[in-house]
């Protein structure tokens, strides 16, 4: 019971190829083109917007701060940890020092490099040690409903970075008291 009527007639126009078909179906899923000054504007308003926010991250405000150093008692630890000096800071300029040491041809300036770099190491190890239980019964005292987990450690590591690269910088010099 086919309609003859229907076979008869033809479409009037030809079958379309296969890749016609399907690129009048596809959507383009990319933005408009915009201008160059428009990409320009756009791309300088976001480099503008990124300086903004490391500048705000570097002063330590604490809405530009990530995860990790928000809240008041990491404040307390940066603060804590930069009112005083460590061995730590200077680690990496005595690895420079003993780096120049080593390139002398005479085996005591070597070994005197060697002995600096782990005696140094050593040091800064057992004073983070004792810095870490010291920021931990400090923030006992002035938060004691805070949970201490980790801010031995957060504090160690930043003393153990030279001051000038810390970040977000230092809002305390050292020797002030807190």
């Amino acid at each position: 019971m086919t309609n003859s009527a229907d076979s008869s007639q033809k479409k009037g126009r030809p079958t379309p190829k296969r890749k016609e078909a399907q690129a009048s179906v596809k959507v383009s899923s990319l933005a408009p083109a915009s201008s160059k000054a428009e990409k320009k504007r756009v791309k300088d308003a976001t480099r503008n917007a990124r300086i903004a926010q490391r500048a705000a991250y570097l002063r330590g405000d604490e809405s530009a701060l990530p995860a990790r150093d928000r809240g008041p008692e990491k404040k307390f630890v940066r603060n804590f940890v930069d009112s005083r000096r460590s061995i730590g800071e200077y680690f990496l300029p005595v690895i420079g020092f003993v780096l120049v040491l080593s390139l002398i041809p005479i085996g005591a300036f070597a070994v005197a490099g060697i002995a600096i770099m782990y005696s140094v190491l050593f040091y800064s190890i057992i004073d983070g040690f004792f810095l870490s239980r010291k920021i931990k019964t400090e923030v006992i005292k002035r938060f004691p409903d805070k949970s201490t987990k980790g801010l031995g450690l957060y504090g160690w590591l930043r003393s153990t970075q030279m001051r000038r690269m810390r970040a977000p910088k230092p809002q305390i010099k050292p020797g002030d008291k807190l």
